[in-house]
């Protein structure tokens, strides 16, 4: 019978991370099993694109382990990192499209990047993983003639191109209106279940979150300080997880900047 372990995709133990003497993770411990749909939620700032960075290999932690399939990431060769990057799909922030590449074409260039298969075969993958998202039609368009959930879309389609192991998707909700929020939600885990994926996903949004992930971390001023499922979330008294989910502007995060009183920076103020 498999372990606990083997059934884990991607596993980070006290992870930390710095920018030059500007720490941005203090310590994380975090794990995501195979098969699931996990969010990484926190402020702007907290530290969430840069796990997902880690874990894509594009930065080396100053302390801790990243291990994706059982694979720690800072003892691979240039290589083999290269090779277990090729089983990851990536959605960028707003979709990162080529804009001078027609959808067709920003669907196949990983396909065309990272395999010697012959056109027939990339442009019948191509239309499959198109129709997938609904948008076989627009196969010949450019990003400039697609709106902003149809361009996020086109996105998803070439993010799971390769047909990954591991999907990532960094804030694949930010300017969305609410139809199109929805219907990348409903892709996102629709996708996951059908491809036999992982998929982690940095994302501000609580509300469609919550209806699709399996499990949620919240990260704050470089740790973990709240995880749980979706249904013991919305249960919890934690002040963090109650001001992040209902939104509230007091709390443990505050809305201001340390600063000092307002009368003394003000014209006849103390500070003035």
């Amino acid at each position: 019978m498999a372990s606990e372990t083997d059934n884990l995709l991607v596993s980070l133990k006290d992870v930390r991370f710095a920018y030059g003497e500007r720490e941005i993770l203090r310590g994380i411990d975090l794990t995501v099993p195979r098969g699931k749909v996990v969010a990484i939620m926190g402020g702007s700032g907290c530290g969430k694109t840069t796990l997902l960075r880690l874990i894509g290999g594009q930065l080396r932690a100053s302390g801790g382990t990243v291990d994706v399939d059982g694979r720690e990431i800072a003892s691979l060769s240039t290589a083999d990192l290269y090779a277990l990057r090729r089983r990851m799909g990536m959605l960028f922030q707003f979709g990162a499209l080529f804009t001078d590449m027609s959808v067709f074409d920003n669907v196949a260039f990983p396909l065309r990047e990272h395999t010697d298969l012959p056109f027939g075969l990339i442009r019948d993958m191509v239309l499959m993983k198109l129709n997938a998202v609904g948008l076989r039609g627009a196969a010949e368009l450019k990003p400039a003639e697609l709106s902003g959930g149809m361009a996020r879309r086109v996105a998803l389609a070439r993010a799971i191109a390769l047909d990954p192991m591991l999907i990532m998707y960094d804030e694949p909700f930010a300017g969305l209106d609410p139809i199109s929020l929805g219907v990348i939600g409903q892709l996102i885990r629709k996708l996951n279940d059908a491809l036999g994926a992982t998929t982690i996903m940095v994302t501000h949004d609580i509300m469609e979150s919550l209806l699709i992930v399996d499990y949620i971390y919240f990260v704050s001023e470089g740790r973990v300080v709240a995880q749980g499922t979706p249904d013991e979330l919305r249960a919890s008294d934690d002040p963090f997880v109650y001001q992040f989910i209902h939104a509230e502007p007091d709390g443990p995060v505050p809305f201001h900047y340390p600063a000092g009183p307002l009368a003394d920076s003000l014209i006849g103020g103390v500070g003035a």
